[in-house]
């Protein structure tokens, strides 16, 4: 059941809430925060944390990567950004991070023209083969992104440099994109000749989840327009607020489940999901994990150097994101697991979300997707 308001005589819309509109509420039952499980599994992969690293280069380098899955989470290196167009990554990432700024915050011609200049370099199959191989070497799970744009093009040459997980990534994927001027993916086709699994989107809604989910991947991203550096909701005028847009998507997965006779498929929140309130709240509103990119650029290891952004500031033509300075709250170890030095959810992300589960009588993830929420009268 949906119910619409009416925003003028000619037009109608549905509410949707964000997740600072909402909030989990303990019930009769707490736990030991001992006794709480953070761990996740997808396809044959399991991790001790639902963290995904966002594929951006100010927060994901073969390094950090390497990092986050030592620490039970599961970084996923951007193949088309600086560290596979540039030979030195580190130097251009600094010189990014130097980029004159009249302001932390905010729309930079001067920046934005640089990044378009230094996303312009060709990507090199040889550094997706360098880059990819580092982080094997390490022991961790490979997860590499693609846009759609650039899947058809590479993707042979990520299978070949020996990934585990494949993810292909964009403002919006559609498993139904007509084009009149080329051969779009097909992601069905794709997805099933793959050996390896695939996690796709964003998606933002029950219907266009529901069609990717039926192409075979293995975890569907949700978001549009709410990453912290992004300016789509500005820029083209369209944005799903997260904790409607989670809570569609979930319902997706389970008239999804019902009609493929048991296939399950991750619910994975991807934007606007910065501080550890807002992974319970994902959480609580039924993803499976979280991909990071604000939370993760904040520690000390990130190579963006407190400053972060994503493939969207680069745009040749429509750029859709800024330059954002998040700052550093400590090292990649303390923002994850602690110890926390900060009281605004920016570190020690598992032991709160862990803390969370034992206030509210959980002991595990997907049961932790059934706690009881509100409507929250104040911005969180």
């Amino acid at each position: 059941m949906t119910s619409e308001i009416e925003i003028g005589r000619y037009r109608r819309a549905r509410r949707a809430y964000s997740l600072d509109d909402v909030a989990i509420v303990p019930n009769r039952r707490t736990r030991d925060p001992e006794d709480v499980s953070t761990r996740w599994q997808i396809d044959a992969f399991t991790f001790d944390v639902p963290f995904m690293g966002a594929p951006m280069d100010s927060a994901m380098s073969p390094k950090t990567a390497i990092a986050l899955g030592k620490l039970g989470g599961l970084g996923v290196l951007n193949l088309e950004g600086i560290w596979t167009r540039h030979e030195n990554p580190e130097a251009v990432l600094e010189e990014i991070a130097s980029l004159e700024s009249a302001q932390q915050r905010g729309s930079n011609p001067k920046v934005t023209r640089r990044l378009q200049e230094l996303l312009a370099a060709p990507i090199r199959p040889e550094l997706i083969h360098e880059r990819l191989a580092e982080i094997r070497e390490a022991g961790v799970v490979v997860a590499g992104s693609l846009t759609p744009m650039r899947t058809q093009e590479h993707y042979r040459t990520v299978l070949e440099a020996g990934v585990d997980l494949f993810v292909i990534r964009g403002t919006t994927v559609s498993a139904e994109h007509v084009s009149e001027g080329r051969e779009p993916l097909n992601l069905k086709q794709f997805i099933y000749e793959l050996d390896v699994p695939v996690i796709v989107g964003g998606a933002a809604g029950y219907t266009p989840a529901l069609h990717l989910m039926r192409t075979g991947a293995a975890g569907v991203l949700v978001g549009f327009g709410g990453g912290a550096t992004g300016t789509t909701r500005r820029a083209m005028g369209i944005h799903v607020p997260m904790a409607t847009a989670i809570a569609d998507v979930a319902a997706a997965r389970t008239a999804y489940l019902d009609e493929s006779g048991g296939r399950y498929v991750h619910v994975i929140a991807d934007g606007g999901v910065s501080t550890s309130g807002d992974i319970v709240k994902a959480l609580g509103c039924g993803a499976d994990a979280v991909m990071l990119g604000t939370a993760l650029a904040r520690a000390e290891e990130a190579p963006g150097h407190g400053w972060h952004w994503g493939m969207e500031a680069a745009h040749e033509r429509l750029p859709r994101g800024d330059r954002v300075f998040v700052g550093t709250v400590g090292p990649l170890e303390q923002v994850v697991y602690g110890p926390s030095h900060h009281t605004d959810g920016t570190s020690n992300l598992a032991g709160m979300l862990r803390s969370s589960m034992a206030t509210t009588g959980y002991v595990d993830l997907k049961h932790f997707q059934h706690v009881d929420m509100v409507l929250a009268p104040y911005s969180s």
